[in-house]
């Protein structure tokens, strides 16, 4: 893209504020206009001073705030290469991120925040995302690079009474660089191995007396790492680019008021799974990964499969690629000192988001499925007001938020020349006639109209001068309305190209083509809607029982909104859809977390130990539900999941020439109650003969063992007491730096070494545990090196050092449970090195 080349190669010339920081020997405030989760630098921590945020919308040391809370400041993001949320999780060993594409992706805290596997619109993410007080809906967003960030502050545990929309698992808030009303900038250029490009740059200053501005750009470019055998191109490319723009108005002393506007977009070759291996399953045996591409040969004999393992980085899918991603938006936010007690703010905003995909989602190189494509377009719009008042031993805030959202999907998937072979049963002569399942396309029609209400406040109370206590209350009103209408259309056995309809007695449902087609995709509309209240409440205490140690305790009431099913749900013996399967209950989460804050050493270590117990009622997860006449996954409740856990951070300072830090996490995340679970592959995929559903949970008959050909499958399984996926049960982060002041080219400075390693112990990447689908736990490490002032910064880095070969993500029952696994293999080592400017 000629736009990013040129915004690359310019950075070199641009140039980015120096920023300040909020660091003292005791808590001090933060500018409210520069940022209300503003920090100083993690590594600064680990020295003498204290780290002051207002991640409660309160200025406070964050030893000081009683729940568990993790800082970073953008520029041990830019030392460490974290520049986006992926790669952010290695830094975090609580926070999990998963990624298919930039729509099929979500995050998860403590392993809660959103369904494993499965994208829907109609639901609502646990964990969330802002930037610059302004909520992000759409998890995409998570996909797209920093731009000049100030601080990363993530919270774990619920949020809502506090600001914004109410999440049931943590909130992730991006703090940007404000515009300072003294000029200053920076740039930076990094260039690496597989063609890595990078550039970032800024500049700001004062356009008048109560008038700045900012300008920030980041442009990032990588070859793909992973070569597809049939089009000879390297896919998994990185092509991202963002602009972010910012005038800050100061007509008094009192009042700030910030206009923000920002573009992203993000367009890579991209994405595809390689092959991962193979696991049987209960399908007959002829209709297995192994026979079907045997068969598959003999229509296309000049086909070879790229079935070698996923670190060779190669895949062979034929269908075109593309994850175009768009966003971004407008936000104008006032702050307003009333006086020396009293704060008022205001935070209007719009954003759009622009999905334009191309996938291949029977994940061969196969013509099965030539097109699985659901381009979507979304408006979203906030409106928060929020009132601070600060008494003699007192604090609150109340505040109003309000959310409106938009989403409109037109969607087509249409099946290929190898899709009768592959998807019909060997034993009918129509799986040897292409033309059966050939160009059946469908055409999708997904709208979601959301709106959510809410208003919140949130006490402190020094009951003494080291004890606090902190009640918050939040009522929520939330009302959906959305559309599935999905018309698929196949060539009847006479030539006539007809409507593949699911109801008894429509035109050609008796046809042999028509019934073979209906068997794979037939024509679905429904209209959900739903609306609701919810109350959620949370108590923190807080007690210093010393100087620098303080203990604290949290229960929390939270609620997930409910949601509603816009990917298609199962239909009864009529073809009409189950009304049953159209709404999702909201979870009720009950919250409780205790823990210790200490610092020491003169402040130069700091010590911190959670421990915390969720458990969550209709949590929302994929399911089956063979009751309802067929295992078509969609989403639905299980009637409850734990989550619990120990959490411990350490940080060290010695001296002004070496720092240290190590976190951990302990977490035991559990379906409790799940019976009604999609069966993992090796139980699929069978026949439903001789199999009666006698209740939601309960069935009669024989089912066959795991793997064995030609079994019967269950048409649901009990997993509880299993696993939650995407969760290792251990995960830690850890690192140091040392530097020695010397001299380069006569300017002084100091040359230093850092090293940054993360691990997760093995985990499940399946709704339901699979026998196929362990993720081995693998730990990866990072070292840089260089040269700094205090103006000027170059060093070298290398990330996952010793080329450890690790899975990102596993996927199963691809293609209708064949038995292939395919495999996202994570990032090889890369190599580079980076030039930083400011003034």
């Amino acid at each position: 893209m000629t736009f990013k080349n040129l915004l690359i190669a310019g950075t070199a010339l641009a140039s980015l504020i120096t920023p300040s920081i909020a660091y003292a020997d005791e808590a001090a405030a933060v500018d409210a206009a520069a940022a209300d989760d503003a920090a100083v630098d993690a590594a600064d921590d680990q020295g003498g001073g204290a780290i002051v945020v207002t991640a409660r919308r309160r200025a406070e040391n964050v030893q000081e705030v009683p729940v568990a809370i993790s800082v970073l400041s953008g520029e041990r993001l830019d030392a460490t290469g974290a520049f986006n949320i992926q790669r952010l999780t290695q830094l975090q060993p609580t926070v999990q991120f998963y990624s298919q594409n930039p729509r099929n992706t979500f995050i998860n805290i403590r392993s809660i925040g959103a369904p494993f596997g499965l994208t829907n619109d109609g639901f609502e993410q646990g964990v969330g995302i802002y930037i610059d007080d302004v909520y992000y809906n759409r998890i995409a967003s998570a996909t797209l690079d920093f731009v000049d960030v100030e601080s990363i502050v993530t919270l774990r545990g619920p949020q809502g009474t506090l600001y914004g929309k109410n999440t049931t698992a943590g909130a992730i808030n991006i703090t940007t660089r404000a515009p300072s009303f003294d000029f200053e900038g920076k740039a930076e250029v990094s260039l690496g191995n597989i063609g890595f490009k990078q550039g970032k740059a800024s500049i700001s200053g004062p356009l008048s007396e109560n008038l700045a501005a900012r300008i920030s750009v980041t442009g990032t470019s990588r070859r793909g790492t992973v070569f597809n055998t049939t089009t000879n191109s390297y896919i998994q490319s990185q092509d991202n680019v963002g602009v972010r723009g910012a005038l800050l108005w100061k007509p008094a002393s009192n009042l700030n008021v910030t206009l923000s506007g920002d573009w992203n977009l993000q367009d890579p070759i991209c994405c595809a799974f390689s092959y991962g291996g193979y696991g049987r399953t209960q399908r007959a045996l002829n209709r297995q990964y192994p026979a079907l591409v045997a068969a598959a040969q003999v229509l296309f004999p000049n086909f070879n499969p790229a079935n070698a393992s996923p670190f060779t980085y190669t895949t062979d899918t034929d269908a075109t690629l593309s994850a175009r991603n768009e966003h971004g938006g407008l936000s104008l936010r006032g702050v307003w000192d009333i006086d020396d007690s009293n704060t008022l703010t205001s935070i209007t905003a719009w954003r759009y988001w622009d999905w334009g995909p191309a996938n291949d989602r029977d994940y061969t190189g196969f013509p099965v499925y030539t097109k699985v494509n659901n381009p979507t377009k979304q408006n979203q719009y906030t409106q928060e007001f929020r009132f601070n008042h600060k008494g003699e031993g007192y604090d609150f805030v109340v505040g109003l938020f309000g959310f409106q959202q938009k989403i409109r999907t037109s969607g087509i998937q249409e099946t290929g020349r190898a899709a009768s072979k592959w998807l019909l049963n060997p034993t009918s002569a129509l799986s040897n006639n292409p033309d059966v399942l050939n160009n059946v396309v469908a055409i999708n029609d997904i709208r979601l109209d959301n709106t959510s209400l809410a208003a919140y406040a949130k006490l402190n109370w020094e009951v003494t001068d080291r004890f606090v206590l902190s009640p918050g209350v939040r009522v929520n009103y939330d009302k959906k309305d959305g559309l599935y209408n999905s018309v698929v259309t196949g060539t009847a056995s006479d030539g006539t190209r007809q409507v593949v309809s699911a109801v008894p007695g429509s035109p050609y449902y008796n046809d042999p083509w028509t019934a073979a087609q209906r068997s794979i995709q037939a024509s679905q509309y429904y209209a959900p809607n739903l609306s609701g209240w919810n109350l959620s409440y949370d108590l923190n205490l807080r007690y210093e029982v010393a100087d620098d140690i303080n203990v604290y305790a949290t229960y929390a009431r939270s609620f997930k909104t409910a949601g509603i099913n816009l990917n298609g749900v199962p239909a009864d013996s009529t073809g009409a859809a189950i009304p049953a399967t159209f709404t999702i209950k909201p979870e009720k989460v009950d919250h409780f977390e205790a823990g210790i804050k200490t610092q020491f050493w003169d402040r130069r270590a700091t010590f911190n130990l959670t421990g915390f117990w969720t458990e969550i009622k209709n949590f929302q997860a994929s399911v089956s539900n063979g009751q309802l006449g067929t295992v078509r996954g969609y989403l639905a409740n299980a009637d409850k999941v734990r989550s619990r856990g120990v959490e411990a951070d350490l940080s060290i300072r010695p001296s002004d020439r070496f720092s240290a830090y190590v976190n951990g996490a302990y977490t035991d995340a559990r379906f409790t109650s799940f019976c009604d679970a999609p069966p993992p592959p090796e139980l699929a995929g069978g026949s439903s003969t001789g199999i009666v559903v006698t209740g939601r949970c309960t069935y009669t008959g024989t089912i066959g063992a795991p793997g064995q050909p030609g079994a019967v499958s269950p048409p649901f399984v009990d997993v509880s007491g299993s696993v939650l996926p995407g969760v290792s049960k251990w995960a830690a982060s850890w690192g140091a730096e040392y530097n020695h002041p010397s001299s380069l080219f006569d300017e002084e400075g100091q040359f230093y070494l850092g090293y940054d390693a993360s691990y997760r112990s093995r985990w499940s990447s399946n709704p339901s545990p699979s026998i196929y689908t362990w993720v081995e736990g693998y730990s990866l490490h990072n070292f840089r090196a260089g040269f700094r002032t205090g103006k000027f910064d170059t060093f070298v880095w290398v990330r996952n050092a010793f080329k450890k070969e690790y899975i990102d993500l596993y996927l199963a029952g691809t293609g209708g449970n064949t038995g292939l696994i395919a495999a996202y293999a994570g990032d090889p080592q890369t190599w580079g090195g980076t030039i930083k400017f400011e003034f």
